[in-house]
């Protein structure tokens, strides 16, 4: 009897081990023979647009944006000056100071970034993490942000974020980059 049950709880480990390996996030390393090849201060440098849409837990779209980018770069250290206006007519700032490390990957920091994010690219992807300090009425939330960026052509960035506090998803953020 021993044996049985045994051989079942070593078979549903396995299951199980399988099953949460199915649910593992996907790893930057990945891309790294994905082509066209992602370099940040190429792609974001000069003007660049966005367009967004934030879903929440259910898929509902709760806002729609547009994203006006004014990017610099002097040599490993650049600036991204983003202009936000959202569909009810709201605007929003955020200028975001990026590194590039001796590594080749990315930290930066915003005015409503909790600390550092970091980032690295392989391939044509990048994939950024950071916690933004999201007001919400009269509080202001510590969200994390797991962004994952594909560079589609010269012009075309896809960017997909999914939004989490303490480990529970609240939403999705999808942009369209467009460079002129």
């Amino acid at each position: 009897m021993l044996s049985l049950i045994q051989r079942f709880l070593s078979v549903a480990l396995v299951a199980g081990t399988v099953l949460l390996g199915g649910c593992a996030s996907q790893g930057i390393e990945n891309y790294q023979g994905q082509s066209p090849q992602l370099d940040l201060r190429d792609y974001f440098n000069g003007r660049v647009m966005a367009y967004g849409v934030f879903q929440d837990r259910s898929g509902q779209v709760v806002k729609r944006f547009t994203v006006e980018m004014d990017c610099t770069w002097q040599g490993d250290k650049g600036t991204l000056d983003e202009r936000f206006t959202y569909a009810d007519g709201s605007t929003q700032r955020r200028i975001w100071r990026l590194t590039r490390q001796a590594d080749g990957r990315y930290t930066g920091t915003a005015d409503d970034v909790l600390g550092v994010a970091s980032g690295q690219v392989a391939g044509n992807a990048f994939n950024w993490t950071y916690t933004l300090k999201l007001p919400v009425d009269d509080s202001v939330y510590e969200v994390q942000f797991d962004d994952w960026m594909y560079l589609i052509d010269q012009k075309v960035m896809l960017n997909r974020a999914t939004m989490t506090k303490f480990g529970i998803r609240l939403g999705e953020v999808t942009l369209s980059f467009v460079k002129p």
